[in-house]
């Protein structure tokens, strides 16, 4: 196998840990209708234990990101899988809403780890033109996780009971830690190569374009938020299905529009980009394409019917991740692979950050008004996430300087 080879080896092997992260923390939205019942919960009780999840991913991010820069990609990443296998393995003993609560903050520790590595390994073993490319393989891992979710966690609740749904998904991630092992000592690190130098993290924290990459990451996402979580809760709601016709028949299509647009946003990128010193200017316009397709989220209560308002999902999540891959890929260029980890670790605390108080507020939304409001929130605030962006590169386009 060629070096080109390998270094595309090294992100499929990432893509598959982001499809076990997934699969770990979309179990619960998958059977959220069914433990909801078992726990005696409302739609704001489930919103709330989203924010236990969400505040500890938020919070230990960073210190994720500043562990895998530290010990390195190969030892990092591995202790991140471990950590959130065994935290979703405990989840399928929980016998209390309680118990519940605190086996997602767990996995929010645990998986807080997971797309700082990712990020760390496109800055590695890519160069930057291809990084944004890579981070949609990433998203395919995501989206995989995201398809098997709903029919795996239907599957096997229906045949043991939905605690085994929980114990069969996290041990999963017990495979996936020698495959990485053997990969790592064969794969090129051509990223570092085209950036060796990086920005010392005082002066990340310092930069006015982290900070609007932050709060340009939490605009967009709040649409990706939305779906991910609720998808299946808005079809037995809205639309009368069971959780069962839910999971098999509709929930599992959207993530796979959510892979098509990573790929897409990528490989624009990519394409248009070849030749060009800077390809931030390419960034921006995928980026900007991305957030006007959303505007359609706005229509998706007015459907009539699931299949209709699937397909506005579909869209959302096409455009959406269109855009992020590009917003993920931007900090590895701005300031290097020796903080890509910590660097990237700031998006997810600040997605964590956002996904904790927007569930929480949309099921007290949804317990008062349904789902109207939210969508039309969550379709226009994607266009704030642009100009934020916009705003601050055009204000200090220069590249950051390097110690």
């Amino acid at each position: 196998m060629n070096q080109v080879s390998m270094r595309w080896t090294a992100v499929g092997v990432f893509a598959l840990a982001n499809a076990l992260n997934f699969l770990d923390r979309q179990i619960l939205a998958a059977l959220a209708p069914q433990i909801m019942t078992e726990f005696g919960m409302t739609a704001s009780g489930y919103g709330d234990v989203i924010l236990a999840f969400s505040l500890t991913y938020a919070i230990a991010a960073p210190l994720a990101g500043l562990m895998i820069d530290k010990v390195g990609l190969r030892l990092g990443s591995a202790i991140a899988v471990a950590f959130w296998s065994v935290a979703a393995m405990a989840t399928g003993l929980v016998s209390s809403l309680k118990g519940l609560i605190f086996c997602r903050a767990a996995l929010g520790i645990g998986e807080a780890g997971g797309i700082p590595a990712t990020g760390k390994a496109s800055a590695v073993y890519l160069v930057p033109r291809e990084r944004a490319l890579g981070s949609a393989v990433y998203q395919m891992g995501l989206t995989i996780g995201a398809m098997t979710a709903p029919i795996l966690a239907q599957f096997v609740a229906r045949m043991y009971g939905w605690r085994a749904a929980f114990m069969v998904a996290g041990a999963l991630g017990f495979f996936w830690i020698p495959l990485w092992f053997r990969i790592e000592r064969r794969a090129p690190k051509a990223g570092e190569l085209a950036t060796p130098r990086s920005s010392p993290v005082s002066e990340v924290l310092k930069d006015p374009r982290y900070w609007a990459l932050l709060a340009s990451n939490v605009l967009l996402m709040s649409v990706y938020s939305l779906w991910v979580n609720w998808t299946t809760v808005y079809l037995v709601r809205e639309h009368g299905l069971s959780q069962e016709a839910a999971n098999y028949q509709l929930a599992w299509i959207p993530p796979i529009f959510a892979t098509a647009g990573g790929l897409f946003g990528g490989w624009l990128v990519f394409r248009l980009g070849k030749g060009a010193a800077d390809v931030t200017p390419v960034r921006m316009s995928v980026i900007g394409f991305g957030c006007l397709l959303l505007l359609s989220n706005a229509a998706v209560p007015l459907m009539g019917s699931p299949n209709a308002a699937v397909a506005l999902i579909c869209l959302s999540f096409f455009a959406c991740v269109a855009a992020s891959v590009n917003i993920y890929a931007l900090p590895l260029d701005l300031f290097g692979p020796g903080r890509a980890a910590f660097a990237v670790s700031g998006l997810t605390s600040a997605y964590g950050l956002l996904q904790g108080v927007f569930s929480a507020a949309v099921g007290r939304v949804v317990d008062g008004y349904g789902f109207g409001p939210v969508c039309v929130a969550v379709a226009v605030l994607p266009l704030g996430s642009w100009a934020v962006l916009q705003l601050a590169l055009r204000r200090r386009h220069a590249p950051a300087r390097h110690d």
